[in-house]
């Protein structure tokens, strides 16, 4: 008897001693026999998506605004007569940039001439990551790629035309727009299209389901876009002004009926 207790005792010892690693290593930092820590991967920045709804049908801003000249140097944006998009002007019709620098002034022609085709206007920059609507233009955010930048300024072009059924289909330049016209012209404009598609064609372009800067909805009948907050459509559903054309308008509160589509990484 005597000899059987240290023997239990030594067994019990070894069952522990064996233990011991896989207990250490499900507790708090531990690691098994042999092995090495694994550091925690840190959680993925949430991925930007600009909104393409709205509760609001406002379109206020009264943030600052600013323009790149054709140099490429960003400064503050002092509006023109001329320069905004509810009075068609000829005379913005030959700017390469439109605006002006601060101290200048412009005087505004004495008859309004509607335009015949797309008028180069300012490009307006805000800060941030959502566009603006700043005197009838839509302002681009600093934050967004050059191409969506571009898209928005291209889309700046088209307002004040009128809406003509087949326009911007049989060439990208015309005298006024429809839907999916004004669609392709934006896009274009950004370089993501080489001919115009037509709002059937739409429904199966780029990649599937909202960008992260670029949505557009189409299906058989009718296509908008919005871009980084703001919407770019000839329809006046949901837009208060009631402007018949290519206008930047409120985003939707709803989107239903529509195929959604955006181009590949954006």
């Amino acid at each position: 008897m005597p000899l059987r207790f240290p023997s239990a005792v030594v067994c019990i010892l070894t069952v522990l001693a064996a233990c011991a690693p896989s207990a250490l290593a499900s507790g708090p930092g531990g690691v098994s026999a042999g092995g090495s820590t694994t550091p925690s991967t840190p959680a993925a920045a949430p991925l930007h998506l600009a909104p393409v709804t709205s509760r609001t049908s406002s379109l206020a801003y009264k943030g600052p605004v600013y323009m790149r000249t054709a140099s490429g140097q960003i400064v503050p944006y002092v509006p023109t007569v001329a320069s905004q998009a509810n009075v068609p002007a000829s005379a913005v019709a030959s700017a390469t940039t439109g605006g002006s620098a601060p101290g200048a002034t412009t005087t505004a022609p004495a008859v309004p001439v509607v335009p015949s085709g797309p008028v180069a206007r300012p490009e307006l920059l805000v800060p941030g990551s959502i566009a603006r609507y700043v005197g009838g233009l839509a302002a681009a955010p600093m934050n967004a790629p050059l191409v969506v930048q571009e898209i928005i300024w291209a889309g700046n072009e088209l307002i004040g035309l009128p809406y003509i059924f087949g326009g911007g289909h049989a060439s990208f330049i015309s005298p006024g727009y429809d839907c999916s016209g004004t669609v392709s012209f934006a896009l274009h404009g950004g370089a993501l299209l080489a001919s115009p598609e037509d709002s059937s064609e739409f429904m199966v372009w780029g990649s599937h389901g909202i960008g992260r800067w670029i949505a557009i909805f189409s299906n058989p009948e009718h296509a908008y876009m919005t871009v980084a907050g703001l919407r770019l459509d000839t329809s006046s559903a949901d837009d208060p002004s009631n402007q018949q054309g290519p206008r930047w308008r409120p985003l939707r509160p709803a989107n239903v009926g529509f195929t959604v589509r955006h181009p590949l990484g954006l």
